[in-house]
């Protein structure tokens, strides 16, 4: 297996995400896909403070929580990497200085740990001078509390301007984004996000990189997405050329033994840069359909054929 670096941490291909635990997937199914994912030897798992604050009943940091359990519980803190996020929660929002310290620490006692390997800026806050959240993250990483800086949701513009201010004032640089990004969705990270990321050396760890779960090919009319719990934002996907792109997946899914979701994970990894997509299950059966995404390599026809049926998408 190679390991992908990450600010020095040596981090599986493939990143498990956070976001159903404590929604789709309850704390005993969530701590059994945790268990499958670190057998195969994953060891990076993405959160934030906000999952899963829309479930009703629900205020956020559950998901966080169920992971810190696991991890005590388990005993495998040291080997786990674990990447959460500040700025989206009702109660903890935006990127001042005395909201992410506030935040960092009640993201540190749910996941029952002294230190954060990944915290994200979950969404970019221009109320805030940049400077001041840049600072205000950089007092996390020198206080032991944050080992590495993230982005999410910021432009190709903005993580210039950010990495330029934490440059010249001599804090923590970001070593990682988190932008919306797969094999239906390029334009807007190829043309904006994506160049400068791969300029500055980041990694890029795409979220939604199975777009909503159209992209497992599970979805193939638009009765197939009634009554699915994480089928909204499916819809836009439900065209003759999303199908004629899941077709030609499907067929390279074949020749490699796979399913249709390691492919689309597949294409994310060899984008240029450093890429490592974020997946996340609501079962564990459902792990198989993913993991060999981390390690199978496309042709160059393989490339050629997703990169032309998703150009007419």
């Amino acid at each position: 297996m190679t390991h992908v670096s990450l600010g020095g941490l040596k981090v599986f291909p493939l990143c498990l995400g956070g976001n159903p635990f404590g929604w789709t997937a309850d704390a005993q199914t969530s701590f059994a896909i945790l268990d499958a994912f670190e057998a195969v030897g994953g060891n990076l798992i993405d959160t934030a403070d906000v999952y899963s604050a829309w479930k009703p009943g629900n205020q956020g940091g559950e998901s966080e929580t169920i992971i810190g359990d696991w991890m005590r519980e388990r005993n495998v803190r040291s080997g786990t990497f674990v990447a959460t996020k500040v700025a989206k929660l009702a109660s903890r929002p935006g990127l001042s200085a005395s909201n992410i310290a506030v935040a960092a620490e009640d993201s540190l006692r749910r996941l029952s740990t002294d230190y954060i390997d990944l915290y994200y800026a979950h969404e970019d806050d221009t109320s805030v001078p940049i400077e001041e959240t840049a600072q205000a993250f950089d007092a996390l990483v020198r206080a032991g509390k944050v080992r590495h800086i993230g982005l999410s949701n910021y432009s190709g513009a903005r993580i210039r301007e950010y990495v330029h201010a934490a440059t010249e004032n001599g804090w923590a640089v970001p070593v990682a984004v988190q932008n919306h990004y797969n094999v239906v969705e390029r334009a807007r990270y190829e043309t904006d996000s994506g160049p400068v990321i791969a300029e500055l050396g980041l990694v890029s760890l795409p979220y939604f990189s199975l777009a909503s779960g159209f992209l497992t090919g599970k979805y193939r009319s638009a009765e197939d997405a009634v009554g699915s719990t994480r089928s909204v934002g499916v819809g836009s996907y439900l065209t003759d050329a999303g199908f004629r792109l899941i077709d030609g997946m499907e067929q390279i899914a074949e020749s490699h033994g796979v399913d249709v979701a390691s492919i689309a994970l597949a294409w994310l990894r060899s984008r240029p840069g450093t890429v490592v997509p974020i997946a996340s299950v609501s079962r564990v059966s459902q792990l198989p359909e993913i993991i060999p995404g981390a390690t199978i390599t496309l042709t160059v026809d393989e490339m050629d054929t997703l990169n032309t049926l998703s150009e007419t998408f």
